[in-house]
């Protein structure tokens, strides 16, 4: 049994792991508790607050220097347990995507992973939290992080038949696929003004030229299909690849025109 998503698809099986995580967590944080109730005399003040979306309650803490907690705000925030999850995942298993944006503000990494490699994304797309995921992504996280199994978060996802997870997480995808060959395609023109230059002026503008149309339309359509967004990959493919090929094509001199050319030289 995996601590850092729900059980397989079987729904007696899902029902089951949901009652025993449930209750593993619940003793979890029983213990949890005892240990610092023993070490300080109090209970993780984060704790409640991220767990109940309670925003405004973080940002008193994160943000007020008068408050008894805030020179600990970050340690608590960060505060793991034994497999390397903190607030953070119990924020994500909640589905409490304002108070993910919101502690993404002071700098918590959203990328980390736990002892076995899951990150925040692979936690939101094993519970099915389709809101957490939104909030992950537009938070620019690394969308083909892979956990212990080298499964992206899309995998995981349709391991646990989350359907509308894997659906989002395959326009994610669509989407970085566009977005990383838009700067793929900047930088090779920035890598031929550093080499012999062989890219003529017309051509360079004419794939600058199609690469700003489509940064344009990739941030002015935030609700492209897939199929959208592959046919605007497509485009660019089509217009900036003939180029590319015919710059890395070594050219062929006519040897008559050479000598037509040294003829009139004399």
């Amino acid at each position: 049994m995996e601590s850092e998503g729900p059980p397989k698809s079987e729904s007696s099986e899902k029902s089951l792991f949901f009652s025993q995580q449930k209750e593993e967590a619940e003793e979890e944080a029983e213990e949890k508790e005892e240990k610092e109730e023993e070490k300080t005399g109090t209970i993780n003040p984060l704790l409640q607050p991220a767990l109940t979306g309670h925003v405004e309650g973080l940002q008193k803490i994160f943000e007020d220097p008068e408050n008894p907690h805030h020179d600990q705000a970050m340690q608590l925030i960060l505060e793991e347990d034994v497999i390397g999850r903190n607030l953070l995942y119990a924020a994500c298993m909640a589905g409490q995507s304002d108070v993910i944006r919101a502690l993404a503000k002071y700098g918590v990494n959203l990328n980390e992973k736990t002892a076995r490699g899951y990150t925040l994304l692979h936690c939101a797309a094993a519970w099915g939290r389709l809101g957490t995921l939104k909030a992950l992504v537009d938070l620019d996280v690394d969308v083909e992080a892979l956990n212990f199994r080298e499964e992206r978060a899309r995998d995981v996802a349709a391991r646990y038949s989350q359907t509308a997870c894997v659906e989002f997480l395959d326009w994610a995808d669509a989407r970085l696929a566009l977005k990383k060959y838009i700067a793929k395609v900047s930088a090779t023109v920035t890598e031929t003004e550093k080499g012999p230059g062989r890219l003529g002026k017309e051509d360079k503008n004419t794939i600058l030229g199609a690469r700003r149309i489509k940064s344009e339309w990739l941030e002015t359509h935030l609700e492209a299909s897939i199929n959208e967004l592959f046919e605007q990959k497509q485009q660019l493919e089509d217009i900036v690849t003939p180029i590319f090929i015919k710059m890395t094509t070594p050219r062929k001199f006519c040897i008559k025109s050479v000598l037509n050319v040294r003829k009139d030289e004399n």
